[in-house]
C-alpha cells in the first residue's frame, strides 16, 4: 500500500470516529497520555463517600462521576452541550443523579447553600462567586482543571506561535477562589507527556478537544496533517505536553 493511500485511509478513519462524550477508549494503542499523580478519580470517590449533597459541574457525558461506587444521598450534575446530556443521564442513572441542562457561564439554577460538595473535572470556566454561593458553610470545591499552554506543541504545529495568556494559570484560579471568600486547601500542577502514534489519532483528538485548533477541519488542514503523518512515520510518534492543576477550596 502506498504512503498516500495510507495517509488518506487514516484521515478517513479519524474523520469517521464518533466524538460525543468524553470516552477516550478509542485511543488505546493509538495515543498515550500521562495522568496526574494525585489521582482525581480516587480523590473524587473519597469526597463523594462522605458528602450529603454534591454537585458535579460541567460533567460532560458523566463518564468520571459515573464510575463512582457510592454516591451521596443527593447528586446533581450540570451539562451545557445537548449531545452530552443524554450520555450523562445514562451514565449517572444508576447513582440516582439528576442531570440539569445549564450553560457554563450562566448563574447556577440552585438556591444558596445547597451543596456541601461541588466538583468539576476540566471545566471550561469556573464562576467562583457562584460556586461559593451554592456551597454550604464548611463545604468544599474539588476540581482538576486544564492548565496553561496545555497541548500548545500540537496547537502551534497547526497555528504557529501562540500567546498562552493567564486564563488557565493555577495561581489566577486560586486568587479567584479567595476573592469569592473561599479558603484554598490544595493547589498542585503537573506537566504530562502525550504521544500520538498515527495521524488518525490526532484527527480524532482535535475533533474531540475542539479548542486546541479552533475550526479544525480535515480538508482545511490537510497539508499540516500530511506533514504530521510524515513526521510520525519518521520519528514513530508526535509528542506534546498537556498541563493540569488540582484545586481544592473550602467555604468558611
Amino acid at each position: 500500500m502506498s504512503q498516500d493511500r495510507t495517509f488518506d485511509e487514516l484521515l478517513a478513519e479519524g474523520a469517521a470516529v464518533p466524538v460525543d462524550g468524553w470516552d477516550f477508549s478509542w485511543f488505546e494503542g493509538r495515543a498515550t497520555e500521562q495522568r496526574p499523580a494525585w489521582g482525581y478519580a480516587k480523590l473524587l470517590a473519597r469526597r463523594m463517600a462522605t458528602a450529603r449533597a454534591a454537585l458535579d459541574l460541567q460533567t460532560g457525558g458523566g463518564e468520571v462521576t459515573g464510575e463512582l461506587g457510592q454516591a451521596p444521598p443527593v447528586l446533581v450534575a450540570t451539562e451545557g452541550w445537548p449531545p452530552n446530556l443524554a450520555l450523562a443521564r445514562r451514565h449517572l442513572a444508576h447513582l440516582g443523579a439528576r442531570v440539569v441542562e445549564h450553560a457554563d457561564r450562566d448563574p447556577l439554577p440552585f438556591p444558596d447553600a445547597s451543596f456541601d460538595l461541588v466538583v468539576s473535572r476540566h471545566p471550561t470556566v469556573t464562576d467562583w462567586a457562584e460556586v461559593a454561593r451554592v456551597l454550604t458553610p464548611g463545604g468544599t470545591y474539588l476540581s482538576q482543571q486544564v492548565g496553561p499552554r496545555s497541548m500548545f506543541g500540537l496547537a502551534e504545529f497547526f497555528l504557529g506561535p501562540l500567546d498562552g495568556g493567564t486564563a488557565r494559570d493555577p495561581e489566577v484560579a486560586a486568587a479567584g477562589a479567595r476573592q469569592a471568600g473561599l479558603e484554598v486547601l490544595d493547589l498542585r500542577s503537573a506537566s504530562l507527556r502525550t504521544e500520538f502514534f498515527d495521524v488518525a489519532a490526532v484527527v480524532v483528538y482535535l475533533r474531540e478537544v475542539i479548542w486546541i485548533v479552533p475550526g479544525f477541519d480535515v480538508a482545511t488542514h490537510r497539508g499540516k496533517l500530511r506533514e504530521l503523518h510524515e513526521l510520525i512515520g519518521r520519528d514513530g510518534s508526535f509528542t506534546a505536553y498537556s498541563t493540569r492543576f488540582l484545586i481544592e477550596a473550602r467555604k468558611p
